[in-house]
């Protein structure tokens, strides 16, 4: 089964709903969601306005996008410094013993 996404507009007319005297349960089965989203909703944009639920969805992609630069540039960091010191990546020599 496909999951329905809801827009940022969505959850808080739905949260403002039910603020405005709905009753949880009510709300949940109009607009076909579980109790527990609807708690994860009021937990994440709580008393947000519009406006700030929007700045905060930007934030939330400019944090990835920065996330992403930053594994970025310690991947190559290891590449170009792979460890501080080479003896550390090679092997000990073998010993050959001749049989007698």
């Amino acid at each position: 089964m496909k999951k329905k996404r809801h827009t940022v507009d969505q959850i808080i007319k739905i949260l403002r709903q039910v603020d405005e005297g709905c009753d949880i349960e009510v709300a949940c089965r109009e607009h076909n969601i579980a109790k527990a989203t609807f708690h994860r909703w009021r937990r994440k944009y709580g008393k947000m306005e519009m406006k700030d639920a929007k700045r905060l969805k930007e934030l939330e992609k400019e944090n990835t996008e920065l996330k992403k630069i930053v594994a970025d540039q310690m991947l190559n960091i290891r590449i170009w410094n792979p460890s501080p010191s080479p003896r550390l990546n090679v092997l000990p020599p073998i010993k050959v013993v001749a049989a007698l």
